[in-house]
């Protein structure tokens, strides 16, 4: 090393512990401001740690720190101070458009997580998988930066700050491991597609950035690529006519020169990529558009993909249909045609109210409310009305698919969910209701309820992160639970038992079982509840009754070491035997991905075992264990039912070491 890069590294090196002990000075400041007082102290702490992002070794000693900063208070106050709610999708955007400060703070935050994946830092509601499955998304969603800029505009925005975050990503590949992020991102999405959610942007986003890559000589994603390929060119190129995603005008150029052979191809090629994986090409769109204006109307079954079911009602329904897919499908909404045609298949259609409430879906305008919701959500690209009647589809063919987003409304998705499958009818009403009056009029127990009268619930915003029945639909249904929630008090017991049949339908049964004293909040008859859960549900135990409708119930939401997180609503969509012989309960969870870890080798599959599109499921046993409330009919002979007492002490004691464990018995 010569004498001048000696000193230049000296000077460094001094500088580095200059910024750091200025760091440390506000950093004890911070801790020991007041509440009201962090604010000012906090874009101090900002200021400092830029400088020390800025320098040789500074992403190593913020790292070192940031257990001190996050307990001094940095992200208090701040869209971060939750970690648990941080939305991978948006780290990119922050740190590519943000304020320098803003920039600072999603890097502390993404340290943060660093630290809790990797270095034993602990944070509220985030264990350490949950953290690094957070940190492969987000490198996922910004390969670029892992496997660097080299364009000529990211070489003229480069700061020192930019160039802080490269390294910064660079640490995370490192310590994350870089060798096969693609390869499990491209397994995650093949798992949540399997589960047909309705929100997919961010999935394309993913294979997108997987396409990046790919293009890359020197990438190297292994056993990966078959799976990746056609994920990519589902989107992409899911035909011959636009293998290299020649772009939509060349596309209809193409279109207009084919043979019938040719276009037959086509339709039958893009159905095939839309129901092998889920996404729809922007190139459907163009191409089922192309057909109807082109009078050739006998390609649509081939389009949509349908089996005999789907033709049948087509051919019933084909005014209407051709109908919904003018208002609804444009490059943009192309999910719509997966909504077309699973809406198909159900036969739904042959339900008399059914082809009349979408027409008038079709022909009633929004309000100026309902229109300014769905811009907000969606952007104003196209019009509201193409993303409602696009939304309207999407959740009549997929309703396990509808999820809550980052939003406390569990309950309003869960009966979104159940009137999509089992009452459609009455979900249309409740959108002409909202699309034209503002409001929707409920009865509570016989008792008139409109939301436009009453405050908001625990979704104090519009859910911008959700689908567009749901943004128009939610902040009413939330508000019109928590009115029911209310009317409920003073009565002793949980709410549910009155609320769950009023809210969601006549459908619920009446008899309500609760492994918790309300009061208490401990066990109460906790062997007596799995007694009649076994006898209501079990075909083995209930005289092989089956799920007729769809039942609301409530889970201890358990983490993967069995620790209880909270309480969440789900529905019981049918019990039955897998392939394998094992009594299972298929559910729909509205939290977005069923798959989860609940501890004790308590792990919901989504896939594999029976599952139909959107379902979770459990052998019942595993089920149970978490289980704390759910309604019976009442038609089958709970008390006498025979259940083997050796059965309900093992998920008993399940439930005692994992959610039940600090509540005692009451």
């Amino acid at each position: 090393m010569t004498s001048k890069a000696k000193q230049a590294g000296s000077e460094q090196t001094a500088s580095l512990d200059h910024r750091l002990a200025a760091l440390d000075r506000s950093t004890q400041q911070l801790a020991l401001a007041s509440r009201l007082g962090k604010a000012t102290y906090q874009g101090r702490v900002l200021d400092c740690a830029g400088r020390v992002l800025a320098q040789d070794g500074g992403v190593a000693a913020l790292r070192a720190r940031i257990t001190d900063l996050e307990s001094a208070g940095i992200f208090a106050g701040t869209d971060w101070a939750a970690p648990a709610n941080l939305l991978p999708g948006l780290v990119g955007r922050t740190l590519d458009l943000g304020a320098e400060q803003t920039v600072v703070l999603e890097c502390l935050s993404l340290l943060r997580f660093l630290a809790i994946a990797r270095d034993g830092h602990q944070s509220p509601g985030l264990l350490p998988e949950h953290a690094e499955h957070f940190l492969t998304q987000v490198m996922a969603l910004n390969l670029d930066r892992l496997f660097g800029r080299t364009d000529e505009a990211a070489r003229a925005a480069a700061t020192p700050l930019q160039r802080a975050v490269d390294d910064l990503f660079a640490c995370m590949m490192a310590e994350i491991g870089a060798q096969g992020i693609l390869g499990r991102l491209v397994d995650e999405i093949w798992r949540i597609m399997a589960q047909r959610p309705l929100q997919v942007d961010h999935v394309k986003s993913m294979v997108l950035q997987i396409a990046m890559t790919l293009s890359r000589d020197d990438a190297e994603v292994g056993d990966a690529r078959l799976g990746a390929d056609r994920l990519i060119s589902a989107l992409f190129g899911p035909t011959n006519l636009c293998r290299e995603d020649p772009g939509l005008e060349v596309y209809r150029e193409r279109l207009a020169a084919a043979d019938m052979r040719c276009l037959q191809d086509e339709a039958t090629g893009l159905a095939r990529a839309m129901h092998d994986t889920g996404l729809v090409s922007d190139y459907h769109a163009e191409f089922l558009h192309w057909v109807l204006d082109a009078g050739q109307g006998r390609l649509l079954p081939d389009c949509l993909g349908l089996s005999n079911t789907g033709l049948d009602a087509l051919r019933c329904y084909e005014p209407l249909v051709r109908a919904l897919i003018g208002a609804a499908v444009r490059p943009g909404t192309a999910q719509a045609i997966l909504g077309m045609a699973l809406l198909l298949e159900r036969g739904i259609f042959y339900s008399p109210p059914i082809a009349p409430s979408l027409w008038r879906l079709l022909e009633a305008p929004l309000s100026p409310a309902c229109e300014a919701a769905l811009i907000a959500a969606r952007g104003p690209e196209l019009p509201a009305k193409t993303h409602l009647v696009a939304g309207v589809l999407v959740l009549l063919g997929q309703p396990l698919g509808i999820g809550q987003g980052n939003n406390p409304t569990c309950q309003s998705a869960r009966a979104l969910s159940m009137w999509a499958l089992n009452d459609p009818d009455y979900l249309l009403w409740n959108i002409a209701q909202a699309t034209r009056t503002d409001s929707l009029r409920l009865h509570f127990e016989g008792q008139p309820i409109d939301t436009a009268t009453l405050p908001a619930g625990l979704a104090m915003h519009t859910p911008l992160d959700a689908d567009p029945v749901s943004v128009l639909l939610v902040p009413h249904l939330d508000r019109a639970y928590a009115e029911m929630g209310r009317r409920c008090a003073g009565r002793g017991g949980d709410p549910h038992r009155w609320i769950n049949p009023e809210l969601h339908g006549w459908w619920v049964g009446r008899d309500f079982y609760i492994a918790v004293d309300v009061m208490t909040g401990k066990l109460h008859d906790y062997a007596g509840f799995l007694h009649a859960f076994f006898a209501a549900y079990n075909p083995l135990h209930n005289g092989n009754q089956p799920v007729i409708h769809p039942q609301p119930a409530g889970i201890a939401v358990t983490d993967r070491a069995g620790a209880f997180i909270g309480w969440h609503a789900i529905s019981i969509i049918r019990v039955a035997l897998d392939q394998s012989g094992v009594m299972r309960v298929y559910f729909f969870n509205p939290n977005n991905d069923s798959g989860q870890d609940w501890g004790q080798g308590v792990v919901v599959s989504t896939q594999g075992h029976g599952e139909r599109f959107g379902e979770g499921s459990l052998p019942f046993e595993q089920f149970a264990s978490r289980l704390y409330l759910f309604h019976d009919d009442g038609l089958s002979p709970v008390a006498s039912a025979s259940v083997p007492k050796d059965t309900i002490a093992r998920v008993a004691q399940m439930g005692r070491e994992s959610w039940a464990a600090l509540k005692g018995e009451g």
